[in-house]
């Protein structure tokens, strides 16, 4: 019996000295954790250029903007387009024709590269990604949508 009491009081007295050694280090690891890398596409990026090329050539090519209508009626947008909120884009894939060049496009370029890298690893053609934003400031011009005024 003097064993197990003199084994509880050792627990006992030991218990808040490791944790507080446990909680030190894992404050540590944390302030040594690296940050979170911004997503790199492996897709290449489009410039104003190439991507003007590619409008030339509209039955070759579609647009896959993955912006809200509100963010394409405030910026603007390609004279064509299909329009898929990124987080639906995998669901759509069925309604996406694999026979044309292949360019998406959001406003800064971070939900499309990882949009295009989507695309061409279900087997499309991707042409590449663009920012809608990028585009415009290269001297690209956007069609500005007017929302129709609601019906009274």
């Amino acid at each position: 019996m003097k064993k197990v009491t003199k084994l509880l009081l050792l627990m006992i007295l030991t218990t808040p000295t490791a944790f507080a050694a446990s909680h030190d280090h894992a404050e540590k690891a944390g302030e040594a954790a690296p940050k979170a890398q911004p997503y790199q596409a492996k897709s290449p990026k489009i410039d104003r250029a190439k991507l003007d090329a590619l409008l030339a050539k509209p039955d070759q090519l579609l647009i896959i903007d993955l912006r809200r209508p509100d963010e394409i009626s405030k910026i603007g947008g390609f004279p064509v387009y299909l329009n898929v909120q990124f987080a639906e884009l995998e669901n759509s894939l069925a309604s996406i024709p694999k026979d044309r060049a292949i360019v998406t496009v959001s406003n800064h370029a971070g939900r499309s590269g990882r949009a295009a890298d989507l695309l061409a690893s279900k087997g499309f053609q991707v042409a590449g990604w663009a920012g809608a934003q990028y585009y415009e400031e290269e001297g690209g011009k956007l069609t500005k949508i007017v929302p129709p005024a609601p019906k009274k």
